[in-house]
């Protein structure tokens, strides 16, 4: 076993607010947090403390690279205040976040507060910096520490039941702050009377409970989804992963060679619009059909891939 350095890290990642997205929000983003634990790389041989908000805990418990996850509280920030570190890495822009950051005895600091990062406030203040950033999530936050990304991928503690027992999983819902990530449900009902009995369907399960949850999307070959939680849980559990992009950059995410996404054929110049909400009678999303969705699991899936 790898005896740890004396270095101290602690992160600050609430999921409060999306690292690269620019408005402020109290609704956790937990698929910002799952995609934040690739930077655990960069640290692992660090003494890591890890401040989450309650409800994405489950995405961090019993990882191999985190010491210590505190849920954050009064009771922890005073645990904090106690304590000194190495190195603070704050990825939370809500300025009550930047204020307990900024409080704190550190001999390095990255990301928001206090002199913070150029190139998160550039890609979080610019909307068209944003969107002509063609840097996958891994490469920016790598540059913001300092390092270099090497294709690491994302680290998740709990270890789901591992029976397989359907050949595609529906993850067709979306959280409640980018409802117009979501794919029409009709439009996943008329996919599944095109796939046919041509492959298992299984529609998106654990919708209260993360491990079901996770145990659910472990249990599927390919994974159909929009940009949210189970794209990156999709990737996280080494599945193969079709993703459906409108509002939101493709280029953001790193698909690690398991996957591939569709973009609407819209004629929309405002794609990707990198908002929360339209205005649009008919929103993007509705510009990418069940056939092209079809098409693509054609080409892109066998039903006798182990994972």
């Amino acid at each position: 076993m790898k005896i740890k350095q004396d270095k101290k890290v602690l992160i600050i990642k609430l999921g409060y607010s999306e690292t690269l997205d620019s408005t402020l929000s109290l609704t956790t983003s937990l698929g910002d947090v799952l995609r934040t634990t690739v930077i655990l790389h960069f640290f692992k041989d660090c003494n890591i403390t890890w401040l989450v908000d309650e409800k994405a805990l489950p995405l961090l418990e019993k990882n191999k690279f985190i010491d210590k996850i505190l849920v954050y509280n009064s009771d922890t920030v005073f645990q904090l205040r106690k304590e000194k570190f190495d190195i603070i890495i704050n990825l939370e822009k809500v300025p009550e976040i930047c204020k307990l950051s900024d409080s704190l005895v550190a001999g390095e600091c990255f990301g928001f507060g206090a002199g913070g990062s150029k190139r998160l406030i550039e890609l979080t203040q610019d909307l068209n910096k944003k969107k002509q950033n063609k840097h996958c999530w891994q490469v920016v936050l790598a540059e913001v520490l300092g390092k270099k990304w090497e294709e690491e991928e994302y680290v998740l503690g709990y270890e789901p039941a591992p029976e397989i027992k359907y050949d595609i999983g529906f993850n067709w819902t979306t959280g409640p702050k980018w409802k117009n990530k979501a794919w029409p449900k009709n439009y996943w009902e008329r996919l599944e009377r095109l796939v046919g009995d041509k492959y298992s369907i299984s529609w998106q399960k654990g919708l209260d409970s993360i491990s079901e949850y996770i145990d659910w999307m472990n249990s599927c070959r390919l994974i159909i989804t929009a940009d949210s939680l189970g794209l990156h849980l999709g990737l996280a559990l080494k599945k193969r992963v079709i993703a459906l992009f409108g509002p939101t950059s493709h280029h953001e995410i790193y698909f690690y060679n398991r996957g591939s996404f569709l973009l609407p054929e819209a004629p929309y110049k405002c794609m990707p619009c990198l908002k929360s909400g339209c205005d649009k009678k008919k929103q993007c999303m509705e510009y990418i059909s069940p056939e092209m969705v079809l098409e693509r699991i054609k080409s892109d899936f066998k039903p006798d891939t182990s994972s």
